[in-house]
């Protein structure tokens, strides 16, 4: 399965994720390439993550702005999530999500982490005036080791992602409120009703 999702800014910057993955009993990540580049991004950068051989190609450019490129290999735990997230927790039960994914950090020196899942609550919204509930989850970053020790006290913690699902046969994305780079604010991404033009009025 190939999913993308592409958000296009009006300064012209882009963020543009695909991730090529398999469903069969499990998810399983075959390869992720993640685009962000424009004015909206403090480092812009091309990671690309291949799933099967453990290889990390990222490709950005420095505080004076130099092209570089930067590989590293590293052993690919079976939950990697990059890409997947909104496709996962379209997909667990809201009472026992998994404890925790693995997550390959988008910076120049790629890093693997754990993201931690958590459900808080049912929040209530409305759809064309029909009452519905969401459940809310929170996502936390779990860098580890002496860096993450220190993370928080040096304001490096990265804050906590949020993200509403819509139950049911046909789970469905609502809201989300998470940064998309590292140190980068948080961002509130929501569905919006599709705008039709204005039907020509009919000749006499």
């Amino acid at each position: 399965v190939t999913t993308r999702l592409v958000f296009r800014f009006k300064d012209g910057s882009i963020h543009d994720e695909t991730a090529v993955y398999s469903q069969s009993h499990t998810f399983h990540l075959v390869s992720d390439h993640l685009v962000q580049k424009g004015p909206t991004f403090p480092q812009p950068l091309d990671m690309l993550i291949n799933g099967a051989s453990g290889q990390i190609t990222v490709h950005y450019a420095n505080e004076h702005g130099e092209q570089k490129v930067e590989n590293e290999h590293i052993d690919m735990p079976p939950d990697l999530a990059n890409g997947l997230i909104l496709t996962l927790l379209k997909n667990v039960q809201p009472e026992s999500p998994p404890k925790t994914v693995s997550m390959i950090a988008a910076t120049p020196k790629p890093r693997l982490v754990k993201l931690a899942i958590t459900a808080a609550a049912q929040d209530r919204f409305s759809v064309g005036g029909s009452g519905r509930q969401a459940t809310h989850y929170v996502l936390k970053v779990e860098i580890g080791g002496v860096q993450g020790l220190i993370a928080p006290l040096v304001g490096k913690q990265p804050p906590d992602s949020h993200v509403w699902i819509l139950g049911g046969e046909a789970p469905a994305f609502v809201k989300s409120e998470q940064p998309l780079y590292l140190g980068g604010p948080l961002w509130r991404i929501e569905l919006v009703s599709p705008i039709w033009p204005r039907a020509a009025p009919a000749t006499k």
